[in-house]
């Protein structure tokens, strides 16, 4: 298949459709929705609410071009078991990862809060990835599904930019994937973060990779 390009900072990133998969990260309940756990740590998750809509119109747009798509979700077995002691009590917070919540216990694996977003979630044949760690290489076996399908390059969208996205795009450069980070498909709950993380994947040529928008990765996907 031929590549195609893409419009896209640092400069145009070259891709084909058959060796590209969809990732979007961590769009569950919990982070995005009023009552999880990111509101429950005093942030505005109306921050965040604002990439579902693009988001959304990628999804789409992936699923009629036929691409590898991919949804993970950050959470933990039920008994905690892998949960790091450290990660539990980091921040001290008055609520904390399995503590109930109005969704469910948080960050609990089956609980409603730990589940994907109505507009987003997953159809039959897309690969769900259940990850404890802040990227999705860290004891998942996403690196052996994306090598299995011939991935060459990732369309990245979610949450937060400057964590679990920064912190996979990072695990997938170190790899050998070629990543372009959606802008306004990716969100933080803090606006000065969102820039900072987005600059830092872009920087020295591209560094960790790419970075451009729903509307130019559309135009790609559908050229």
């Amino acid at each position: 298949m031929p590549r195609k390009s893409m419009a896209a900072e640092p400069y145009e990133l070259e891709c084909d459709h058959a060796t590209t998969a969809l990732v979007i990260i961590d769009m569950q309940r919990d982070f995005v929705m009023p009552g999880g756990f990111g509101e429950a740590l005093g942030n505005d998750v109306k921050q965040l609410q604002v990439t579902i809509a693009p988001t959304k119109a990628i999804l789409e747009g992936a699923r009629k071009a036929g691409m590898l798509v991919i949804h993970t979700r950050e959470g933990h077995r039920p008994d905690l078991s892998d949960c790091p002691p450290s990660k539990l009590v980091r921040g001290k917070g008055k609520v904390r990862i399995g503590d109930p919540g109005p969704m469910g216990r948080i960050l609990v694996r089956g609980e409603v809060g730990h589940d994907i977003v109505p507009e987003l979630y997953p159809i039959a044949g897309e690969v769900v990835i259940d990850k404890p760690g802040k990227g999705a290489f860290f004891a998942t076996d996403l690196e052996l599904i994306l090598r299995d399908r011939g991935i060459k390059t990732l369309m990245v969208c979610g949450v937060t930019t400057e964590v679990c996205v920064n912190t996979t795009v990072r695990e997938a450069n170190d790899r050998g994937y070629e990543c372009v980070v959606l802008s306004d498909c990716v969100g933080s709950y803090f606006p000065e973060f969102q820039k900072a993380a987005l600059a830092m994947i872009k920087a020295q040529g591209g560094i960790f990779g790419w970075v451009s928008d729903s509307k130019r990765a559309l135009t790609a996907l559908m050229g």
